[in-house]
């Protein structure tokens, strides 16, 4: 079956802050009916993965129906110590319950390893450490390459995959601009938190070694590099310390401030990924936040029913993201299937319900369709796009027949009847019927033959 492609936009969902805490993705006004469903996973210039206390990032492609995903203004200054995150630099995974504020970046030039200030990290051409004798290759293309500059602990195993490990680390470009700097930077290799250079390198390392890692644009920020810092094709040239290597906890021991940070750190990589239309990594690093942001379902009292639900609410957002990157990649099952767990956690969620109506009606599901798109209509009657895919669907039922004079009438003078936005109002014909002049062609016909007999009898 083949199932028309919903252009998505921008949908990603920001996180809540003290001012505004609209999601990106659920604007404030009328939209069209693709911009309601449009797609991050939310997203503009730092998709929907900037989260900004001054306000929420914004799409100019999409917007969608008036926001059903604020949340409590108390809950970032109370529950949780979170700042903004240069997420379209460098997310940043913090080791858990550290009492202190997230650091913000620190690009200083001033090194992380004054002791071991090399030729190769001040001065020396890229070219050069390339081509270098000195220098272990990590892969086989020789486009990722490292220098040991002190050994780790000796009889120490390297990290492997799924376990969790913090780094300090500092990245320069050939001119030595610093555009990277992190004095404990904690990640989980294979879940995509970091770049592939990063994850390579760190399996190669033992617990303490400090070494130099050059890493070509592929295994970086490639053909789009990272604005506003890292052009396009830009060859990177890290130093780094492996501090720690432990296994990755269970998210169920984690405290529930945790895991919403876990959680949203991993959602803001999703939202990068997604905005550089990498769209397969955004839904691992989506599927990954959804793993931490899970609910114990325990009884605990007040405080901690409401640390449940604020676990809900982000995972409520995360979803929505899931479902726009699996909408970008044409995996309509998937999207619906998402959708639907959305309205399991928020059943009043109208883009996901708009979002699951316009899939069903793809589909050929018109009756699941318009229920569920006139639930959305019920909730936002206002919303003009929950009108034109019902008048798509009305014209879809009735076999493509072209559908005319459509009138929403306004929502206060209907009530709970919503019914009258689902008829389509008759057309008046215009003009003479074909019908009216074929008759007057026979009659003026036949006139003229019975005159033509008349007069050939006289």
């Amino acid at each position: 079956m083949q199932v028309a492609s919903i252009a998505l936009g921008s949908e990603m969902e920001t996180e809540p802050c003290s001012g505004e805490r609209e999601d990106p993705a659920v604007e404030h006004t009328v939209s069209e009916v693709y911009q309601l469903v449009g797609g991050h996973a939310e997203v503009n210039k730092e998709p929907a993965e900037t989260e900004s206390c001054a306000g929420e990032s914004e799409n100019a492609e999409a917007k969608a129906p008036a926001g059903p995903e604020k949340s409590e203004d108390t809950g970032c200054k109370q529950q949780r110590k979170l700042k903004k995150t240069n997420s379209w630099k460098m997310v940043r995974f913090q080791e858990p319950s550290t009492e202190d504020d997230v650091l913000e970046r620190d690009s200083s030039a001033e090194s992380l390893f004054p002791e071991c200030v090399t030729a190769e990290w001040t001065s020396s051409s890229f070219e050069d450490l390339f081509a270098a004798d000195d220098w272990q290759d990590i892969t086989e293309d020789r486009l990722l390459r490292k220098k040991v500059v002190e050994f780790g602990a000796p009889d120490t195993l390297s990290p492997t995959w799924g376990q969790s490990v913090t780094v300090e680390m500092q990245c320069v470009l050939e001119d030595r601009t610093v555009v990277e700097k992190d004095c404990r930077l904690a990640l989980v290799i294979g879940e995509g938190d970091v770049n592939q250079a990063l994850e390579e390198c760190v399996m190669s390392m033992q617990k303490g070694e400090i070494t130099l890692l050059l890493a070509d644009s592929l295994y970086a920020y490639g053909l789009l590099g990272r604005e506003p810092d890292i052009p396009a094709w830009a060859a990177l040239l890290y130093q780094l310390q492996l501090l720690d290597v432990r296994e990755k906890p269970d998210p169920l021991t984690l405290p529930v401030a945790d895991r919403i940070r876990i959680g949203n750190q991993k959602r803001e990589r999703g939202n990068f990924n997604f905005q550089r239309e990498e769209y397969s990594m955004a839904v691992r690093a989506y599927s990954m936040a959804l793993d931490v942001l899970i609910t114990c379902g325990r009884d605990g009292g007040e405080k901690v029913e409401e640390e449940e639900e604020e676990v809900r609410d982000y995972r409520v957002k995360c979803l929505n993201n899931l479902a726009t990157a699996q909408l970008k990649l044409e995996r309509y099952d998937e999207a619906l299937h998402t959708s639907r767990d959305v309205l399991t956690l928020e059943p009043n969620n109208v883009k996901s319900l708009f979002r699951l109506g316009k899939l069903q009606s793809d589909m050929g599901e018109y009756e699941e369709a318009m229920e569920v798109l006139k639930r959305a209509l019920k909730l936002e009657p206002a919303t003009k796009a929950i009108h034109v895919e019902l008048s798509k669907l009305v014209k879809r039922q009735s076999g493509g027949r072209d559908i005319q004079g459509w009138k929403p009438k306004p929502a206060e003078l209907l009530g709970e009847n919503i019914t009258p936005f689902l008829i389509p109002s008759k057309k008046k014909e215009s003009g003479t019927s074909w019908k009216c002049i074929l008759c007057a062609l026979v009659v003026a016909l036949s006139s003229l033959v019975t005159s033509l007999i008349l007069t050939a009898r006289n």
